[in-house]
């Protein structure tokens, strides 16, 4: 049985709360939660509200009240109480402004629901609100131009604001992680688009390039945008920049990987700065160990992990490393690719043969090969010969034993110490590099949406960038806090959040796999995709109430179910923020 009743709750110092509260039956023990804050309220109609309770009301109690408005409200219940907790309204800015506030909601909005700023500012107006993320927050009316108006004054404040998040994240002597990715960017008027070419292969297109600093445990510290054309050692040394300069950070070791930090990179940039490294080889320059003798398998004969060194290499250590796994996985894409490359090459070979209008000429069949094998990435596998009326090609068995016999080998190089770092420390640091590559799919691809990029002002470009690095933060500690009831690894003794997905099949924990099997979580409810459990906390209403035909209204919120009010448990945030 569920009783509704009002509740006067004293202050010390000011008038007292009339709060409207419900108390219920969960098992055998007797709850109650606060529907809704009436102090604001005349006091006639806290007394009709109050008849109404009793059943003193003239109404029919099907007529007594009536939900004028119910807004989406869990989701925003759960991004805006992580928010205050982590004190983003602090970070923004000390002082209570405007632009805060609309800097904060479009944070919050790029964690609920990304969108184009227009519809942000449609679903922030109490007109058109798609949730109650205005209301929470206070805003009443808000145009595209004023959300235009807090980009432009968040921009403004980032240096100061990525100061603070390196105050509270990093120190010397620690590790920092960096990489770089590009995102399509078409524009005719930014220097920022520019052509380049993926970094999963294919034609140049139109992009910019940004890059992300963040620490070992995976949480974003700063953000920095290029032009698409910048190669990702050119982007080194801007952030080293900023870590020495801006954030006061003297010594620290950047992890990157073997693209970023390159031989030439090291010696122009991290050597002269004192600084420390950890990278990994080329797969030429593996190779070329492996034929002059510091790299042989034998090393892996007994472990997975074997230290060489070389004189190629003076005063740095080489920490070889072989991964099963990877090697398994490294043979079946070669065997995919060079599958694909010869279905294209036999098809080749009928187009020269066929009775009716033959490819013919050397030249002709050379450029139509060179195009199959130039786009493959396995050209290298293939023996081939090119006449004027005829083409033929076999796999090239000693190239693809080569490669081989490195599968799942790779070589991280380091400046750090023995004594500082053991071998073992070295390689988990580098490994620490998956980190950044998942916030870079988080937030270029299904959740916080870079692109596609909207703007064409550089600086709206940038503050773009920098809102979903923002929102990324937010997300990033929500999924700490909700790891129970997510597709992550957690550790549930309580000791963190590992951050690897349980989808990948390679470095499940036991908790991990237990959840896969049971499909729920050690509690017993289900376990969801952060995206579906917003959504399902997204079904928690906040309603607007009206009293019969009365123009008295308050808010009530729908009652969490078991699953939500475990989500709202695990963020430490109520029902009702107010």
């Amino acid at each position: 049985m569920v009783v509704m009743y009002i509740d006067v709750v004293p202050n010390r110092s000011s008038p007292p709360a009339v709060l409207l509260r419900e108390s219920y039956r969960e098992g055998d023990k007797v709850k109650k939660r606060t529907l809704a804050n009436l102090s604001a309220l005349p006091a006639e109609a806290i007394a009709a509200v109050r008849a109404t309770l009793r059943g003193q009301a003239l109404l029919p109690a099907d007529e007594a009240f009536e939900i004028l408005r119910a807004e989406p409200h869990g989701h925003v219940a759960a991004v805006l109480g992580m928010m205050k907790r982590l004190g983003m309204a602090g970070l923004l800015s000390t002082r209570d402004r405007p632009e805060r506030d609309l800097a904060l909601a479009m944070i919050a909005a790029r964690v609920i629901a990304p969108d184009s700023k227009l519809a942000t500012a449609r679903g922030l107006d109490a007109e058109t609100l798609s949730s109650s993320l205005g209301s929470e927050l206070g805003i009443g009316r808000a145009e595209v131009d004023d959300l235009y108006e807090a980009m432009d004054w968040l921009v403004g404040a980032q240096a100061r604001i990525e100061k603070k998040l390196a105050a509270r994240h990093l120190e010397d002597g620690q590790f920092v992680l960096w990489d770089a990715t590009a995102v399509r960017f078409d524009s005719r008027t930014s220097e920022l688009a520019q052509f380049g070419r993926p970094k999963r292969g294919g034609k140049s297109e139109s992009q910019l390039v940004f890059g992300l600093l963040m620490t070992p445990e995976g949480v974003p510290v700063a953000v920095e945008v290029f032009a698409g054309n910048t190669g990702d050692p050119s982007t080194v040394g801007p952030v080293l920049d900023r870590i020495q300069e801006r954030f006061g950070l003297r010594k620290v070791t950047v992890v990157g990987d073997r693209g970023m930090l390159t031989e030439t990179r090291i010696t122009a940039e991290l050597r002269p700065r004192e600084l420390d490294w950890i990278t990994s080889l080329r797969a030429p320059t593996i190779r070329k160990l492996h034929e002059e003798g510091p790299l042989q398998l034998s090393l892996f004969d007994e472990r997975d992990l074997a230290e060489i060194t070389s004189p190629d290499f003076p005063g740095e250590r080489l920490i070889a490393c072989r991964n099963p796994l990877l090697a398994r996985e490294r043979a079946r894409k070669r065997e995919v690719l060079v599958q694909a490359t010869e279905a294209k090459l036999e098809t080749l070979v009928k187009t020269t043969a066929r009775q009716k209008n033959p490819l013919r000429g050397k030249d002709r069949i050379g450029v139509r090969a060179g195009k199959i094998l130039g786009g493959s990435k396995v050209a290298k596998h293939f023996r081939y010969e090119v006449t004027d009326d005829a083409f033929t090609f076999e796999r090239n068995p000693e190239s693809i034993a080569r490669e081989a016999a490195l599968d799942g080998i790779y070589v991280i190089c380091a400046s750090v110490s023995a004594e500082a770092l053991t071998a073992e420390d070295v390689v988990r640091a580098y490994k620490e590099l998956s980190v950044v590559e998942q916030a870079f799919r988080v937030t270029k691809d299904f959740a916080l949406e870079v692109e596609p990029i909207r703007h064409r002002r550089e600086d709206r470009i940038r503050a773009h960038v920098f809102l979903c690095m923002l929102a990324f933060y937010v997300r990033k500690h929500m999924e700490q806090a909700l790891a129970p009831m997510l597709f992550v690894d957690h550790d549930p003794r309580g000791g963190g959040t590992e951050r690897r997905s349980i989808v990948a099949p390679a470095v499940r924990s036991s908790a991990a796999r237990t959840k896969i099997r049971r499909e729920c979580g050690d509690d017993g409810l289900p376990i969801h995709a952060f995206k579906s459990l917003m959504d399902d906390l997204a079904t928690l209403t906040k309603n607007t109430v009206q009293m019969g035909d009365t123009e008295v209204t308050f808010e009530r919120y729908a009652r969490p179910t078991e699953l939500q009010q475990r989500a709202l448990d695990l963020l430490g945030v109520p029902v009702s923020l107010t």
